[in-house]
């Protein structure tokens, strides 16, 4: 399979510059999908929510059943990076598979795959990070915000080397396709420096080792938590895929709204009401001015009510699918050890390759 794009690479991975490869790069998988393989993933700390099914996981379903190749990994490794105990990780991690499998994550057509049990993708870790200054990393704007709300009194040195392992995880099966969100950007300007790098230093008369990554940017909308925050499982704010119709309509109830009793979509104005609405109207196929424009001037609460209706009738059928593949944990452990026996032996090809570049290979 190709990974070459149809896409003149830059070293500028500014949201304008980004946006406009993305919108080519849409046009091209549409084309011919069959040249893409994609990376994504998510670190195993909690059930997904919302936010991740209309930010990422819709996406992923999409290109999958549009036939590029999704690899989608369960960063086990990565939840060590702001945290001194990866408490409950087993669970976590089949939690994780089983929000993959209810959404619609085909592992006849994706593979699913976590760090630990890939070997050669880690010892690529090494390499890259000899061409990434340290100034570089302490830079990233990701990381920085990671730091900021971790919630430990001082983190790791592996922190620093989480954008790094994020090129590993994007490298190692030679993804040429990266769905992000824009605060993802940095992350993925490292793996394409690392890529550049590389095979500037390392290059093969046959061409380079590594192709640039190109960033899929999604227009999914940012949803927030139910404290008007950004929608996150660590802050204790997000409604999880798993969560019943008499939790997730609790947890509606008591979202934060505004005094305006005219329900209006205004996301500048009026972010926290203008969330709720935009979820309801995600889960309806509408328009969100539509949305609040039926409900005017009834208020919050109607507002709550249409939106709790929205969210239990749309995810019924996910939630069901979860319940029913939860009874039967021995196949979800079985759907790892296929994808990771398949990202394995990828990536100990890519190390191989790496190897022989680099004049490393003495047997």
């Amino acid at each position: 399979m190709s990974t070459t794009l149809d896409i003149t690479a830059s070293d500028d991975l500014g949201v304008p510059a980004a946006r406009r490869r993305s919108a080519e790069l849409e046009r091209s998988v549409r084309e011919r999908p069959g040249r893409f393989r994609a990376l994504t993933g998510d670190r195993p700390t909690g059930r997904l929510h919302l936010g991740h099914y209309f930010g990422s996981l819709h996406n992923r379903v999409r290109l999958q059943n549009l036939g590029v190749d999704v690899m989608v990994l369960v960063a086990d490794y990565q939840v060590l990076t702001d945290r001194d105990v990866a408490d409950r990780l087993a669970e976590h991690v089949e939690d994780l598979v089983l929000d993959y499998l209810a959404v619609g994550i085909d592992p006849a057509r994706a593979t699913i795959f976590t760090h630990s049990a890939i070997p050669a993708l880690n010892q690529l870790l090494l390499p890259f990070l000899s061409l990434v200054s340290v100034a570089e990393l302490g830079r990233n704007p990701t990381v920085k915000d990671e730091i900021a709300h971790s919630r430990q009194s001082a983190v790791s040195g592996l922190m620093f080397t989480y954008p790094v392992h994020q090129a590993a995880d994007i490298l190692f099966c030679k993804a040429g396709l990266v769905p992000v969100g824009q605060d993802q950007l940095p992350h993925l300007e490292v793996a394409r420096t690392v890529a550049r790098r590389f095979n500037n230093r390392y290059g093969t008369p046959d061409g380079p080792v590594f192709p640039e990554p190109e960033a899929l940017l999604s227009d999914a909308p940012l949803l927030l938590g139910t404290d008007g925050g950004k929608m996150s499982k660590s802050r204790g704010n997000a409604i999880a895929l798993a969560a019943g119709a008499d939790e997730t309509a609790r947890l509606i109830r008591g979202a934060k709204t505004d005094g305006d009793r005219h329900i209006a979509y205004d996301p500048v104005a009026r972010p926290e009401v203008s969330s709720l609405v935009l979820l309801a109207a995600l889960c309806l196929g509408r328009d969100p001015h539509e949305v609040a424009g039926e409900i005017g001037g009834r208020g919050a609460a109607a507002l709550k009510a249409v939106v709790t209706d929205a969210v239990n009738d749309y995810f019924a059928p996910i939630r069901a699918r979860r319940a029913e593949l939860a009874r039967d944990r021995a196949h979800i452990r079985g759907v790892l050890r296929d994808g990771n026996e398949r990202a394995a032996a990828i990536a100990e090809a890519t190390l191989v390759e790496v190897r022989a570049a680099m004049k490393a290979l003495y047997y």
